[in-house]
């Protein structure tokens, strides 16, 4: 199925949203919950899939939303068309600050792969599906970076990570990051699971028992900060989720917090 041509503007910097144009009888597919605002004519519809498959039964729906539980989320994806007769917009954003990308699948060799909750809207027509890694190990020891969605077709896609946003070409070379950092890759390159050096590097560096191995030619994309990485930081120093209040200015420490009512 050809996907429809839409077109975008990235609005804002380090809370970024989408918003797509849509031509009158254009849909574009999203995750739950991810637009912010549409126009009149919108209709939006939550479907089981992604709907590039029109023709498949219901056995094929089923299948294809297993696939999508098994990344963690919803086994449907909101529809959102334009059913007037000029130019409507429908906007979208993350669920946590960070930068959204871009990408033409058709300048990309018709497939990316990327984390499992990077995903955020598409051109109708995408295959968003699940890719499972060749290698048994990268399976178990993956963390986050193995269960990957494979993101096909011929249009424009956007994928959304925190922090700052790395991109590479690889040629050749081999890249080994942090599996919380990978955000996304070409299909031309070859990623593997492999441990993270010696047993008391892996133990006691703070730079978990895994690393992924990327390999081959085509670009890959990183982000420097994962927000498992920065709720997980918040926790700590959250006194009410039993955290530590390092770092607090008060010189009355925790019987200031209870004389102001916190």
């Amino acid at each position: 199925m050809k996907c429809h041509e839409v077109d975008y503007t990235i609005i804002g910097d380090d809370m970024q949203m989408v918003q797509v144009e849509l031509d009158p009888g254009e849909t574009v597919i999203a995750e739950a919950g991810a637009m912010n605002y549409m126009e009149p004519d919108i209709e939006f519809e939550a479907r089981m899939g992604d709907g590039s498959e029109a023709e498949s039964g219901l056995i094929g729906k089923l299948f294809g939303a297993g696939k999508r539980a098994l990344t963690g989320e919803s086994v449907f994806m909101t529809h959102f068309s334009n059913r007037g007769s000029v130019k409507r917009h429908v906007a979208f954003a993350a669920p946590y600050p960070g930068k959204i990308i871009p990408m033409d699948l058709g300048k990309m060799g018709g497939a990316i792969l990327c984390q499992k909750d990077a995903f955020l809207c598409a051109a109708s027509g995408t295959r968003v599906g699940i890719a499972f890694q060749r290698r048994l190990g990268a399976g178990f020891f993956g963390g986050e970076g193995f269960i990957l969605q494979s993101l096909q077709g011929d249009g424009m896609v956007f994928v959304h990570a925190s922090g700052t946003i790395v991109e590479r070409h690889i040629q050749g070379e081999t890249l080994r990051v942090d599996t919380g950092c990978l955000v996304a890759f070409e299909s031309t390159v070859d990623y593997s699971i492999e441990r993270a050096g010696t047993l008391k590097s892996m133990f006691f560096g703070g730079e978990g028992l895994f690393l992924a191995t990327l390999g081959g030619h085509g670009r890959v994309w990183m982000q420097s900060l994962p927000f498992s990485r920065l709720a997980d930081r918040i926790l700590a120093h959250a006194p009410k989720a039993g955290g530590s209040d390092k770092g607090e200015g008060s010189v009355l420490g925790g019987i200031g917090r209870m004389l102001d009512g916190n």
